[in-house]
């Protein structure tokens, strides 16, 4: 997952190529694990929900790259666990694409929906074979039920 920020209809087109690279700057916190860093970004305003140019936000780059204190730190300040980057991925389904329990967990756990995305996180566990996504996932569904 790349993370070129790229001016859209939410930020000017004015943005100078400092402005660019210091949006970049933010979403590599989220993929090379810097939660302080992160933090005091967020602590001083830096949306929670900050999407790059592919749709991902800094939760999906986290739970992509299995970093359990940065997606705790996000779901915390109120990522939204079912945005969906312009694949129709969610945080929950790269998590799961991981085979990562625990952040699978905290995403369900935070409200995510279970049944968001182009392929839906079960879709994901059956297609590559992950039976303890599969259980979470099944478990998951038989208790909002």
């Amino acid at each position: 997952m790349t993370d070129n920020f790229s001016p859209s209809s939410q930020v000017s087109p004015e943005l100078k190529d400092q402005e660019l690279e210091f949006l970049n700057s933010i979403f590599d916190l989220a993929r090379n694990n810097k939660p302080i860093a992160l933090q005091s970004l967020l602590d001083q305003g830096i949306p929670v929900n900050l999407t790059n140019s592919h749709g991902d936000t800094l939760l999906i780059l986290a739970a992509y790259h299995e970093h359990e204190e940065i997606v705790r730190i996000l779901l915390k300040a109120g990522a939204d666990p079912d945005r969906l980057n312009d694949r129709g991925q969610t945080a929950l389904v790269c998590a799961v694409f991981r085979d990562n329990l625990t952040i699978s967990q905290l995403l369900l756990d935070a409200g995510a929906n279970a049944s968001l995305g182009t392929q839906t996180p079960a879709d994901v566990a059956r297609f590559f074979d992950l039976p303890s996504m599969q259980e979470l996932l099944a478990a998951a569904a038989s208790t909002a039920e």
